[in-house]
């Protein structure tokens, strides 16, 4: 008995000395600092402040009234009185509208004919060509839905003149035979900012453990003199479990801060919606820190230089905010990126966490995240000890030689 308290003594020994050898390594390392702390912190509010404004406010357009009448005239200050479109420019003919686009200084061109008016009072149906900018979607969006809805409400003014009714009741009858309520649901200004943010700090948790734990691999790496993980030279780091666990607490403790502050506070300094309670956030962070942690571990065994965890890390990052299916949807994904997208934690994470800071879902509604959560972390954390067992091998096959 005493031999197990006093090797479990031992152990928990190894693993707090282990942590607090990590602490002082990220600290006095600016590089791991950087990416395990300032990253995390600085970087959401970068993101934030760029897409705090939702939506797109005067689009610049160019307008081209071969019509020249009244009820152009109309249609043109209608859509200038709108906050998305702003008539910058009047143009001759469609040539120099064109002009003005390919040197971005509108977003759209509305080409009005010269028949608009004689169409619309002799009861016939008239054209407003509208020609947007594709090159950005929100821009697109607001040139071409203003467009719609000016001409539904000109279509809707001709109508009620031409009905000659004789009370406002059937004046607003003929205006909306049909009532239709729209109501905007987890996202009621419809901004880009709370549709994409929720996905983006999730990634940027899992990003910046990677980073971080993938620079500090690689900085053992240049100074140990096996070229490994494992120190050769201290006697405490002797099992890998140990390693991996006092590795495990250390950047733990970073992560639960930087998950904390990602989750909670970047969407309350902006307004994003935020409809979850902080058990159900609980209960959702934690497999998925530790699954980020366990994963960056297993990926800093293929770290050899510090600079090269930068490269691959950077490089699937866009890859995988479209592999969450937040900015493409998943059914839409392919079968065999679906499968890719399997082996990140930031997939279910990330959609975890939109159903629960988004859209209010209960701990039970996102059960299958979370359990994927918890079979991605202990798949990691056995990969992690398989990881740093072989390199405890190979430090002590190069210290015996």
């Amino acid at each position: 008995m005493s031999t197990f308290l006093n090797r479990l003594r031992e152990h928990f020994t190894d693993v707090f000395y282990i942590w607090r050898h990590e602490m002082v390594k990220v600290f006095k390392d600016e590089g791991v600092l950087m990416f395990l702390l300032v990253v995390p912190l600085g970087y959401p509010l970068l993101y934030s402040w760029i897409y705090n404004n939702e939506t797109l406010h005067e689009t610049p357009v160019v307008v081209v009234d071969q019509s020249h009448s009244a009820l152009s005239r109309q249609f043109i200050n209608d859509c200038d009185a709108t906050s998305d479109v702003w008539v910058k420019y009047y143009a001759q003919d469609l040539d120099e509208a064109r002009s003005l686009v390919s040197r971005q200084l509108v977003k759209g061109v509305y080409l009005i004919p010269s028949d608009f008016a004689e169409r619309i009072n002799r009861g016939e149906q008239a054209t407003v060509s509208v020609y947007c900018d594709m090159s950005l979607m929100l821009a697109y969006k607001a040139v071409y839905q203003t467009a719609m809805v000016e001409a539904t409400r000109l279509g809707i003014g001709v109508n009620i003149k031409k009905a000659r009714n004789f009370t406002k009741r059937e004046d607003a009858i003929t205006a909306q035979p049909l009532a239709v309520d729209g109501v905007a649901m987890y996202n009621p200004s419809g901004g880009y900012g709370s549709c994409v943010l929720p996905a983006v700090l999730m990634l940027i948790l899992q990003q910046a453990l990677a980073l971080g734990i993938g620079m500090a691999a690689g900085t053992s790496r240049e100074r140990h003199r096996n070229g490994q993980l494992i120190p050769d030279d201290d006697p405490h780091y002797r099992g890998a479990y140990r390693i991996v666990w006092g590795k495990a607490l250390c950047y733990g403790m970073i992560g639960a801060v930087a998950a904390a502050y990602l989750s909670m506070a970047v969407p309350a300094m902006f307004s994003f919606p935020q409809q979850a309670n902080g058990w159900t956030l609980l209960w959702m962070l934690l497999p998925y820190t530790l699954a980020s942690i366990f994963f960056g571990m297993t990926v800093s065994c293929i770290v050899r230089y510090r600079e090269n965890v930068m490269l691959l890390m950077v490089f699937v990052s866009v890859p995988l905010l479209f592999l969450t299916g937040v900015s493409w949807p998943q059914s839409s994904i392919p079968g065999a990126w679906q499968g890719v997208s399997w082996l990140f934690p930031s997939t279910f994470g990330v959609r975890a966490f939109i159903r629960v800071n988004s859209m209010g879902a209960s701990v039970s509604q996102i059960l299958p995240e979370i359990r994927i959560l918890w079979i991605q972390a202990a798949a990691y954390l056995g990969m992690a000890c398989l990881v740093y067992r072989h390199q405890f091998r190979l430090a002590r096959k190069y210290e015996n030689a």
